[in-house]
């Protein structure tokens, strides 16, 4: 039996953090811990080494980059989730730079969280859909703002391949995908798997990243 995803929240908001403890484990996540500043998710973490954090961004006495750099300088070395309703590019790019796994909105759909936290957990970084251009920016610039373009073997991908990269790019989760084009999750994630070989990346994102810098996907 696969084990439970375990999930620890930190946000000062008591009304959002109960609606989301709900939701996660109506869908089979634990929640070990719910709590509202970040010192207390500190001092949590440690006790209950959960597989995630997600970790709100606004918040009194410690925002949320503060508390990831607290996290990260003392050593607590699991994934950390920045779950926010910031979509400001400087928030984003902080957040990636101190060490966090993840950027996601808040207003996002409940399948897509438990998407990308169980992409967490296996090792990738994920971030809101939404923001996949500002990711894409990123990837363009040098230390001296120059463009770097990087050359990517999409002539080594099948139509299908292709087809799935652009849903990639849209932010749509394996399940989404599968329904779309008639097919299994599993053949979507070995496709996925695939994808990720051929370009020379480790996550989804990376590849939706590299799919909205070169403009692949425009639809006409």
């Amino acid at each position: 039996m696969v084990s439970k995803i375990r999930v620890l929240l930190v946000d000062d908001h008591a009304l959002f953090r109960i609606g989301l403890e709900g939701l996660l484990e109506r869908r089979n996540i634990e929640v070990v811990a719910s709590v509202g500043t970040g010192e207390e998710g500190i001092e949590v973490a440690r006790r209950t080494s959960p597989d995630v954090i997600l970790l709100d961004m606004r918040m009194p006495e410690m925002n949320g980059i503060q508390v990831l750099r607290k996290m990260r300088d003392e050593g607590i070395k699991f994934p950390i989730v920045i779950l926010t309703t910031s979509n400001e590019e400087r928030d984003l790019i902080e957040s990636l730079r101190n060490g966090a796994q993840g950027y996601l909105l808040k207003d996002m759909e409940p399948d897509y969280l438990v998407d990308a936290l169980n992409d967490v957990v296996s090792g990738k970084t994920v971030v809101a859909p939404e923001l996949a251009g500002v990711l894409a920016r990123l990837v363009q610039q040098t230390g001296d703002g120059s463009a770097t373009p990087q050359p990517t073997p999409f002539s080594d991908l099948t139509p299908r391949e292709y087809e799935i990269l652009c849903h990639l790019a849209e932010g749509h989760s394996n399940k989404v995908i599968a329904k779309l084009l008639g097919i299994s999750d599993g053949t979507v994630k070995l496709h996925v798997k695939s994808i990720l070989r051929k370009l020379g990346v480790h996550s989804r994102v990376e590849a939706a990243v590299i799919a909205v810098e070169q403009a692949l996907c425009q639809k006409t």
